[in-house]
């Protein structure tokens, strides 16, 4: 985990230093990037929200945070992270302050984001922050005498996103090392796919890109992944993918990313799973999907055994209840 060397002095609570808690590598701390957790401490969060399953189902009922505050700042639009974040917090016992837009905050009026940071650090005891510029969340963690959860910062990191899609993967193929993986669509502008493609190579897993040229990965990134062991196959033909794969991790074409309306439309809808193409796919790929969809996945794919994506949203509530769980200290 991050060490805590550019943040301002936490403030003393009387049980810091008293309190039993089950996961000390997160207590307290900042999940800013998927990159300041170990693959021992990724494995420790995937295990502990299969635990969370019979909780965030409502079949099992507990309330360890209870007394605890989360406090959601969404300045960027959000379904999934957000809800989820909410059940999380409510199905532990939590309570939630919620802003969605930046017009309900000081921002509108001129305030900084570390001043914005500072006023609400003092309403709970966890930010959950999504904003539109990368960076934003490691500026606030600096600001924060509490943790901050980066909850996805411009086409930066989405690390809730990722630990969820390797639950996915996890549940559905029961490992992730040495598994064919395709990461389909806006690999340029998708953070999901940045922090996943990190973590992926941190488990030994197999990469291929499939993407338009003008999508493709960054270089600075398939480079990063190259020095570390795993040498990602660049294509743009999805076809030639899709027979050796065994998770298809499909991505929106994210028009609001582009600087330029024009260029967008030159690729978008440039792919689309269907089921003809998956006649090509083994019995047991899974197709997955941050999510939202446009049309890069047809709706009769939705009644196939390969499809994953309605499970991977549902997957962020006990996700999120292990890292909410972990870095208040809940126990139960």
């Amino acid at each position: 985990m991050p060490d805590d060397g550019g943040r301002m002095q936490r403030l003393y609570r009387p049980d810091a230093h008293t309190r039993i808690v089950s996961n000390p590598d997160f207590y307290d701390k900042d999940i800013v990037s998927i990159r300041d957790m170990t693959r021992g401490q990724i494995e420790s969060i995937l295990d502990l929200s299969a635990k969370m399953v019979p909780y965030a189902n409502g079949e099992k009922v507990a309330r360890p945070l209870a007394g605890k505050i989360v406090g959601n700042l969404f300045f960027e639009p959000s379904t999934r992270t957000r809800l989820s974040f909410e059940s999380a917090a409510h199905r532990l016992g939590a309570d939630v302050i919620d802003v969605s837009q930046v017009s309900e905050t000081s921002i509108s009026k001129g305030e900084t984001l570390a001043d914005t940071i500072r006023m609400v650090d003092a309403y709970c005891d966890v930010i959950v922050l999504r904003h539109p510029h990368e960076g934003a969340a490691r500026l606030a963690a600096k600001f924060s005498e509490n943790p901050v959860i980066n909850a996805g910062d411009g086409a930066g990191s989405h690390p809730t996103q990722t630990l969820l899609d390797l639950f996915t993967i996890k549940r559905a193929k029961g490992r992730i090392d040495g598994l064919n993986i395709a990461l389909v669509g806006d690999l340029k502008y998708g953070r999901t796919v940045h922090s996943l493609a990190d973590a992926l190579t941190t488990f030994g897993a197999n990469l291929t890109f499939v993407a338009p040229e003008s999508l493709q990965m960054p270089e600075d990134i398939v480079k990063d992944l190259e020095e570390r062991g795993c040498n990602p196959v660049v294509t743009s033909d999805l076809g030639g993918v899709i027979g050796g794969a065994d998770v298809l991790y499909v991505t929106r074409i994210q028009r609001e990313r582009f600087p330029d309306p024009s260029e967008y439309r030159k690729v978008a809808g440039t792919y689309r799973i269907d089921n003809a193409i998956l006649r090509e796919a083994s019995k047991d790929m899974i197709v997955m999907h941050p999510l939202p969809r446009i049309d890069e996945i047809a709706p009769e794919v939705d009644g196939t055994p390969h499809a994953k994506y309605f499970e991977q949203a549902f997957n962020g509530i006990p996700v999120r209840m292990a890292l909410l769980m972990a870095i208040l200290g809940g126990e139960l």
